[in-house]
């Protein structure tokens, strides 16, 4: 099964938590030595967005801001690779063909951002769509998609399952929204629906919920299931 799998930064590492870390890793060498192939994308989190906010106020401009939200993924990036070691690259993959020519060299393959203007929920989507994967997960601090953002608002209902043409039309009014907070963003929801990307999002705040996940379909989230797509074929062994 090729997953490639969005670890957001503040699941990650909200708190430079070397254990917290160690475990990430520990569940991705498992799908690994279950015969997953394996990427991940490495979001900034709270860190990155410290780092904007002073930069926004020191007069950086949108593309400086990116830039920096850039260099924290790629640092949290780099703390992910300490923790798997000689199972992932080196450094940072810092484009797609980078990242997919580790794949072919059954290393897992770890990013940060690419460019600016472009989050790490775009990056992981558009990743899995250039090695054609069978799961996209996105490991979020909340535990699926939902009707409203259910930080704001206590009746926010959760959906089981959407498309991901639905999943587009709720991020929508959501990415519209000033202080909204959408489970994926826009371009993210887009990238999944132009390339039909069986994707799930979860809490994934603890590490074994993916193992269970990817392994077996197993988890309290929401799937994202494509019109013509069939379950991954290990989830029936």
């Amino acid at each position: 099964m090729n997953v490639v799998i969005s670890i957001g930064g503040s699941v990650l590492a909200p708190d430079l938590d070397p254990g917290r870390v160690a475990a990430h890793a520990a569940a991705i060498e498992e799908l690994s030595e279950a015969g997953c192939t394996v990427g991940v994308v490495v979001g900034g989190g709270g860190v990155a967005r410290e780092y904007i906010g002073a930069a926004r106020e020191l007069g950086a401009n949108e593309v400086q801001l990116d830039q920096l939200g850039i260099g924290v993924t790629r640092l949290n990036a780099r703390l992910l690779i300490a923790a798997l070691g000689e199972r992932a690259t080196l450094s940072p993959a810092t484009d797609y063909d980078e990242a997919v020519s580790a794949l072919r060299r059954d290393e897992v393959a770890v990013m940060g951002g690419v460019m600016p203007g472009q989050t790490t929920d775009a990056v992981a989507a558009e990743f899995a769509e250039a090695v054609d994967a069978d799961l996209l997960v996105y490991a979020t601090s909340a535990n699926g998609v939902y009707d409203a953002d259910p930080n704001a608002d206590p009746d926010a209902e959760q959906f089981g399952r959407l498309s991901p043409t639905e999943l587009v039309d709720i991020v929508v009014p959501m990415s519209r929204d000033a202080g909204a907070s959408a489970p994926v963003d826009l371009l993210a929801a887009k990238l999944i629906d132009r390339a039909d990307l069986r994707s799930i999002v979860l809490d994934g705040t603890d590490p074994s919920v993916l193992v269970d996940a990817v392994l077996e379909g197993d988890h309290g989230g929401t799937d994202i299931v494509p019109a013509a797509c069939t379950e991954p074929t290990q989830w029936g062994e």
